[in-house]
């Protein structure tokens, strides 16, 4: 069984805009590449040749999974989203104890994550530690530089 990815609407708009880009415009690319390497001649020694195969086989495998992705995606019903406890699309406000830094991040799927954006996936060891619990509580979780112990300040949508 596959596993389910949940995304919000704009995570499934945009995963469908990546597999338009790749089919619509990346594919014909490389086709085209692949038939001027072939017109230019002895294939067995032609390296653009060879170089453009292997670019079109990881970009038919990149479509395959973004495909297999697409295909077991569930939307997240935005209005269904509880803040009593942290959980999937939450915006989490933490508290790291030792350093008294306050950070705020959004709790989204793998395929959403975007430090930048401030969007944590929901398997990291941060917010599996974060997962079900509530403003006010206190976590110690166990990362790769240490233990923190981070305060949740507030849970919002």
């Amino acid at each position: 069984m596959s596993k389910v990815t949940y995304l919000t609407e704009e995570g499934l708009k945009k995963l469908k805009e990546e597999i338009e880009q790749l089919v619509s415009i990346e594919r014909p690319k490389i086709s085209k590449q692949i038939a001027e390497a072939r017109d230019k001649g002895d294939l067995s020694e032609n390296a653009e040749y060879d170089a453009a195969k292997e670019a079109q086989g990881l970009l038919e495998m990149k479509i395959a999974q973004l495909q297999a992705t697409l295909s077991t995606v569930r939307v997240v019903d935005e209005s269904k989203i509880n803040t009593g406890t942290v959980q999937l699309m939450n915006k989490v406000k933490i508290r790291n104890i030792k350093t008294g830094v306050v950070m705020e991040y959004t709790l989204v799927s793998e395929r959403e994550a975007d430090l930048k954006e401030k969007k944590m996936s929901v398997d990291t060891p941060i917010a599996k530690g974060l997962i079900g619990k509530k403003k006010g509580d206190k976590v110690e979780i166990q990362v790769p530089a240490g233990n923190l112990i981070l305060e949740i300040i507030d849970i919002s949508f």
